[in-house]
């Protein structure tokens, strides 16, 4: 399964834009169980977005289970994701 590439829709908020996009490629594989996602600030650059955006996205895929962060660590992609 292959990820379209991001492009969010006017209408959608931008951080569940993000997060749709980051579950998206968990579900198709290109993030896989306990690959450590890089940091925060590195992912709002890679996806043009500000940092508060990016943490509010992040704070969504660990509300759905899909990533998990250990302090200290890092966060990483859940084992066995809910979605």
């Amino acid at each position: 399964m292959q990820v379209p590439e991001f492009a969010p829709q006017p209408s959608q908020v931008l951080y569940v834009a993000v997060a749709d996009h980051v579950a998206a490629r968990i579900a198709a594989g290109d993030l896989k169980p306990g690959v450590r996602l890089p940091a925060e600030r590195d992912l709002a650059v890679e996806y043009g977005t500000s940092y508060v955006t990016m943490r509010r996205a992040t704070s969504v895929l660990r509300e759905r289970g899909l990533i998990v962060t250990v302090h200290g660590r890092g966060t990483f992609v859940a084992e066995h994701p809910q979605e």
